[in-house]
């Protein structure tokens, strides 16, 4: 059995990693309801940008604009949003497990595939087994989620568009925030842009000005930095709640141990006192004998 001293020890650890543990939490709280109001101010206009795409993509036709232009794929990206730290439960593990079972299945028949991948966790894990990293960026955050979306979409876009790459596919992969105690993890297509289905198309054509080109040229590079945005800002929020939710479990359990620890105390304690009284009985019998 430990000593006392060792118990006493092992509570105030747990204690002082209760502190810690409590107050990350509140952290990720205060930044969740920021992150949140952000999402939920930026999904209408990343929503009404996707319907606008998509229907002139379906209009238009495949051949109106090479970010349309539909290939034989040979090579996928994969752009993948992880966190830079841990300590939010599965947030990372589940994104990495999706993007592996999506290469495994939907991409078997792909030569190659390549990453640009956000944040320190997924790039340590790909890193490891020696994928085929094309870029690499820390984890965004509310603040600076504009200018991380502007400058990917420009490499995604470029690394589509270039002929010696010879990117035939843009997949974007991240956590969808649901709730601050779930989230769901989304693979979407990103490049070529995907037409929106004949049957939910209306009919007739858009009257473009100044053209057709110049309209596309401005709005489909566009359409990709808000589909990035809103998926940085998504993976922000995610990952806060994440956090959250494994933090406010490690305070629970750290309190749960402190309990047991206690009691363990307690008994060694009593168990100690009792061992010192029968050492006193017997030593004042054999007195008395």
């Amino acid at each position: 059995m430990p000593s006392l001293k060792a118990i006493r020890n092992r509570i105030g650890s747990v204690k002082n990693t209760r502190k810690i543990t409590r107050a990350m939490k509140l952290v990720a709280a205060a930044k969740l309801r920021r992150a949140q109001d952000a999402i939920t101010a930026a999904r209408p206009y990343c929503q009404g940008m996707e319907k606008v795409v998509t229907e002139l993509a379906h209009r238009a036709g495949n051949d109106a604009h090479p970010l349309l232009e539909e290939r034989g794929t040979r090579r996928a990206s994969l752009v993948l949003l992880t966190s830079d730290r841990g300590l939010a439960g599965s947030f990372n593990a589940q994104i990495i497990r999706r993007a592996e079972s999506f290469i495994a299945d939907d991409l078997a028949d792909i030569d190659e595939v390549c990453f640009r991948i956000v944040g320190k966790k997924g790039h340590e894990h790909f890193k490891r087994r020696q994928a085929d990293i094309r870029g690499f960026d820390p984890a965004p955050q509310s603040a600076g989620a504009i200018e991380w979306a502007r400058a990917t979409a420009n490499h995604v876009v470029a690394d589509f568009l270039d002929d010696d790459s010879d990117v035939d596919r843009v997949y974007l992969i991240y956590n969808e925030f649901k709730s601050a105690i779930s989230t769901q993890v989304t693979v979407e297509q990103l490049l070529p842009i995907k037409a929106v289905p004949v049957a939910e198309a209306p009919t007739g054509d858009f009257l473009y000005e100044p053209s057709q080109k110049e309209v596309l040229d401005h709005l489909l590079p566009l359409y990709v930095e808000t589909q990035l945005l809103r998926a940085g800002l998504e993976s922000a929020a995610s990952e806060l709640g994440s956090r959250m939710s494994a933090m406010d479990s490690a305070t629970r359990n750290a309190g749960e141990m402190i309990e047991k620890l206690s009691l363990q105390y307690n008994r060694a304690r009593q168990a100690a006192i009792t061992k010192e009284l029968l050492e006193i009985i017997a030593g004042a019998e054999s007195l008395n004998g």
